[in-house]
């Protein structure tokens, strides 16, 4: 089987569609077959990865770096090379300049063509625009997308009924996200890892974001919330990973706020392996974002027994089905409820632990469980494909 993954974001840019592109890749690769990875070009980044990635030519989006937007049907040279792959089956993971490319390559070929939905698109439109008007245009562009593919597939039902309040119509698959952390037995070491790096304490609090800078995320409500425990005397370290657009706000803002002192920004983190220890030492993933369709920081989390403080009613909590007090935590979207659920929720260390190993029975999968049933929908697509001709 030779499958062509397609999408606008992967290393070094990094969110949770990536990650996801880059276990499918992995894993289609090293047990069912040739997989390659077809996204924009990214200047001075080297691909090491055990399969192919073919680039094509891009620009920087300005407003939201550091995606590039890319320009395949100018890039004779990349367009040779895809066109030249005998590919079974696309997967699209993005409706933008790779889903736009993967559609047609499927059309000329003959060949099965998926596309997964992932992002709340209308939000990024509203952001960006400030427009209500462009944003509807948007999604029922998007939507028109969509409907002209064979199969659409998202992570859980929450996500899917977005997709479908944004007018799609048609039948919606649920193939969820996994991750590619496996539980270690020697979590101490990674533990220790942390404490090192940044000179903590084994007593001290340790509360961790991991994420894009960019207000979508409901990150400065996490601040002022950080605000609320420190006034109130209550020891932590917040450790908050990730870069964007809005990442030098968020530092004035914690000046401001005069919370310097216990923020710590990592900046964004590409070794997993250091990813894992941060899970590892963290008391609480505090992730109180109400954009995202589903979170693999949440899922990461888990596989480190680490439990998620997410928004009541959020797409994330519903979609991943997080119990409060169960396997997660939910607090109502107010920096005021937010400090509140989480100074209860850090006095409770029992408590704590006891719902991050429920978090990860019941809310941690390996990608390589879900990459297992994935190929399993391609045969099912490629059979259903060659009885229609």
């Amino acid at each position: 089987m030779i499958v062509g993954l397609f999408n606008d974001s992967f290393p070094p840019v990094m969110d949770g569609v990536a990650i996801a592109v880059k276990n499918y890749a992995y894993y289609i690769n090293k047990k069912y077959g040739k997989a390659y990875v077809v996204t924009p070009s990214f200047p001075g980044y080297k691909d090491e990865e055990e399969y192919e990635v073919i680039r094509y030519f891009s620009i920087p989006v300005v407003l939201r770096p550091p995606y590039r937007f890319g320009i395949p049907f100018l890039d004779l040279k990349a367009m040779r090379k895809i066109e030249s792959i005998p590919f079974d089956i696309i997967h699209v993971h993005s409706p933008f300049s790779s889903g736009v490319l993967g559609l047609y390559i499927a059309k000329k070929r003959k060949i099965p063509i998926v596309a997964s939905f992932h992002t709340k698109y209308y939000d990024d439109f509203k952001e960006a625009t400030k427009s209500d008007f462009i944003a509807r245009l948007g999604v029922k562009i998007i939507v028109e997308f969509y409907n002209r593919v064979d199969e659409v597939w998202t992570v859980n039902s929450a996500t899917a009924e977005t997709l479908r309040d944004y007018g799609f119509k048609k039948e919606v698959k649920i193939i969820p996200n996994g991750s590619d952390f496996i539980p270690p037995r020697n979590i101490e070491e990674y533990r220790e890892k942390i404490e090192r790096l940044h000179n903590l304490s084994k007593e001290e609090v340790v509360i961790l974001f991991v994420g894009q800078m960019v207000k979508q995320k409901n990150v400065e409500m996490l601040l002022r919330s950080l605000k609320v425990l420190k006034d109130e005397n209550i020891s932590f370290k917040a450790i908050l990973i990730g870069t964007g657009k809005d990442e030098d706000y968020f530092k004035k803002l914690a000046e401001e706020l005069k919370i310097e002192d216990r923020v710590i920004f990592t900046g964004k983190v590409l070794d997993r392996e250091l990813l894992k220890a941060y899970y590892a030492r963290a008391d609480l993933l505090a992730f109180p974002s109400l954009y995202d369709t589903s979170a693999l920081v949440v899922k990461e989390a888990a596989a480190l027994g680490c439990p998620s403080l997410l928004i009541k009613g959020s797409t994330v909590a519903e979609g991943e089905g997080v119990i409060d007090g169960l396997n997660g935590f939910l607090s109502e979207d107010d920096y005021i409820n937010y400090a509140k659920k989480m100074k209860e929720i850090l006095s409770q260390r029992e408590l704590l632990k006891k719902v991050g190993e429920n978090a990860r029975v019941t809310l941690y999968k390996h990608w390589e469980e879900i990459v297992d049933i994935v190929v399993e929908n391609y045969k099912r697509l490629l059979d259903k494909y060659k009885g229609k001709q």
